[in-house]
């Protein structure tokens, strides 16, 4: 069997084990137990799974994924969403679909203290929705609104997919998550305008006057003060050098944990969900990650993504119009398996094609802005249908929404997200900016 139908067997098993509604971490395990089977046999497979578990796990980069959920769930048991959302509507609910832009600001300020793209818009949907309908915003708006605010959840640091890619290509995690910022940014400027343009091109999306305006106060400025503070503590003494990205994301538990005690809205019953939750999320991801550890080592010993890699660079095409390329592969794949499957899958054959050709910057600079082009993508694929996570995630909290509206209420965001990942492209120096201070 040669190398190449050797690679198409192991993605065809994985696909199909895909479509039984096989858990992805299972089915990208038994496609790489075929493939190392029919290359290497059972005695090579048994020992390399012998220690595999060990030195994927062993790694302490790993306890900052852990470590950030469960600063999301304090959060949001915390009740800290609430006043999120509270004051973002206070401030923009006098313009023009005002309560949607609120939305977006609220879900990447809880981004912010989160790391999780499903977490953020399940979690602001919860406060955000009821109002949104009770102000008379359409069900296409409001679903759409929160589906795509929910992915500034990772596209503002802290950010779980950019933790993976960081540990799998060996970079800083605190560069990447600076080179994040300003993109992020762009990410929540980027849906407040195409808000603020649809509602003007679509009637009947949001009402043209509002009389039941929410008003700026001290409670109201009250209420997002320890969001600020978290924020500030955890960033400032990453970049500031008093600790570790890993140890920030212990402080910011911590810290996170006194603000929702400070609230008294965490009880008993919620402290173990918080812990329940995290334990399953990071369950899940670090089976994600032995699934895609045999698979990716199953291909690498066909030696394809070495050949591809070759073949590619003695093409000719210009650097950019490879990347382009990736970045449309990573839309198409985001139709069938979610972000951190695509991440772990998807950058051990990348990464190396990538870093072998010439974009006239230092190897961890390309690294960097390579990253933040591929968070930038998977975004993209949580809203984007036939799949698009977020959209079911929210959809399923607006039970009178079809599906179909759910849909079209994204569209306009996922032009956004067209303009901003070509301006990315197209400048690297955007992402690079912030990462030029920490140099």
């Amino acid at each position: 069997m040669s190398p190449l139908t050797l690679c198409a067997l192991i993605f065809g098993v994985m696909l199909v084990l895909m479509a039984a509604r096989t858990p992805i971490a299972i089915a990208m395990f038994f496609a790489g137990v075929t493939g190392y089977v029919l290359q290497a046999g059972w005695l090579p497979l048994a020992a390399f799974l012998n220690t595999q578990a060990f030195a994927r796990f062993a790694s302490f980069d790993l306890s900052v994924i852990p470590l950030f959920i469960l600063m999301g769930n304090f959060a949001t048991q915390g009740g800290l969403s609430k006043a999120l959302f509270e004051f973002a509507a206070a401030v923009m609910a006098r313009f023009r679909g005002g309560l949607a832009m609120a939305a977006v600001l609220a879900c990447a300020a809880f981004g912010a203290i989160c790391g999780s793209s499903v977490a953020t818009a399940a979690t602001i949907t919860q406060v955000a929705l009821p109002e949104m309908r009770r102000h008379g915003y359409s069900g296409r708006l409001s679903t759409g609104t929160l589906a795509a605010g929910g992915t500034l959840g990772i596209l503002i640091p802290p950010s779980v997919p950019l933790v993976i890619y960081a540990i799998l290509t060996e970079q800083n995690i605190a560069k990447l998550f600076a080179a994040a910022m300003v993109p992020g940014l762009i990410a929540m400027i980027g849906y407040m305008v195409a808000i603020g343009v649809y509602v003007r091109l679509v009637p009947g999306q949001a009402p043209e006057h509002d009389a039941d305006l929410p008003r700026v106060t001290l409670r109201a400025l009250g209420g997002v003060l320890p969001i600020a503070v978290i924020f500030l503590i955890v960033f400032g003494g990453i970049y500031g050098g008093l600790f570790s990205p890993t140890e920030g994301a212990a402080v910011g538990c911590a810290a996170t944990f006194l603000a929702a005690l400070a609230r008294r809205e965490i009880t008993w019953a919620k402290f173990k969900q918080c812990f329940y939750a995290t334990a399953t999320a990071s369950a899940m991801i670090f089976m994600i990650f032995l699934g895609a550890d045999l698979m990716n080592s199953a291909l690498a010993l066909t030696q394809v993504p070495a050949q591809l890699a070759e073949v590619v660079k003695g093409w000719g095409m210009p650097p950019l119009a490879v990347v382009a390329a990736i970045l449309l592969f990573y839309v198409v794949l985001g139709a069938v398996m979610d972000e951190l499957s695509m991440i772990l899958l998807t950058i051990p054959i990348f990464f190396p094609m990538v870093m072998g050709l010439d974009f006239g910057m230092p190897k961890e600079s390309v690294a960097i802005w390579f990253g933040i082009m591929v968070l930038m993508t998977v975004g993209f694929g949580l809203l984007a249908p036939p799949v698009g996570l977020n959209v079911y995630v929210v959809n399923g909290m607006a039970k009178d929404v079809p599906i179909a509206e759910s849909y079209r209420g994204v569209m306009p965001f996922l032009v956004s997200d067209t303009l901003r990942t070509l301006l990315l492209l197209f400048f690297p120096a955007i992402s690079l900016w912030a990462v030029q201070f920490l140099t």
